[in-house]
């Protein structure tokens, strides 16, 4: 490590390293391709009329989650779909530790993955964390959905990405053009 490095304190460090890995995934291919089940054209075309049928697609879920990776805002993603797996814990005992561990990895200032809302939600959320319930990240979860929905969404149907995946979809299987019969 050169002198200058050094003299970072270590979060700076860390930072770096997470920031030239992320780097690195970008620069290398792009991650579109979901393998070799691709989806049919005419799945990724219902991507466009709504952002819940995105989410409610694997396929466009994925698409979506490389998106935001590309766009270094992939935590929203990942907070959103914590709040869902928090959401259908039965378990009483289990929601103290997944509130705690959703609160210090998304919500908390000092996030590693820091979501961005507003404060008065960030203040009710860590108002809510005295008792944690099921519903204590409704309002923040709702935000991320709205943040997404409205910015990253659009953005990402409008990107070279999705142009890329509605060229690479394999076409419908059904024949939409009727047979002509011999006379």
């Amino acid at each position: 490590m050169c002198k200058g490095l050094a003299s970072l304190p270590n979060s700076c460090l860390e930072r770096a390293k997470e920031l030239k890995a992320r780097l690195g995934i970008i620069l290398q291919k792009p991650t579109w391709k979901i393998g070799k089940n691709k989806p049919t054209l005419e799945e990724c075309l219902k991507w466009k009329e709504s952002f819940e049928k995105l989410l409610s697609s694997k396929y466009g879920l994925c698409a979506f989650t490389a998106f935001l990776v590309s766009e270094f805002s992939e935590e929203n993603i990942a907070f959103y779909f914590a709040c869902e797996d928090y959401r259908k814990t039965k378990c009483p005992a289990k929601l103290l530790t997944k509130a705690q561990k959703i609160y210090s990895e998304f919500i908390s200032s000092e996030a590693p993955r820091e979501v961005n809302i507003d404060h008065e939600t960030r203040d009710i959320t860590k108002a809510n964390m005295q008792d944690p319930s099921p519903s204590c990240f409704d309002q923040a979860q709702h935000r991320i959905y709205m943040l997404m929905a409205k910015d990253c969404y659009p953005r990402f149907l409008h990107s070279p990405a999705y142009k890329d995946l509605l060229c690479q979809a394999k076409p419908t299987t059904k024949n939409t053009m009727p047979q002509m019969e011999k006379v």
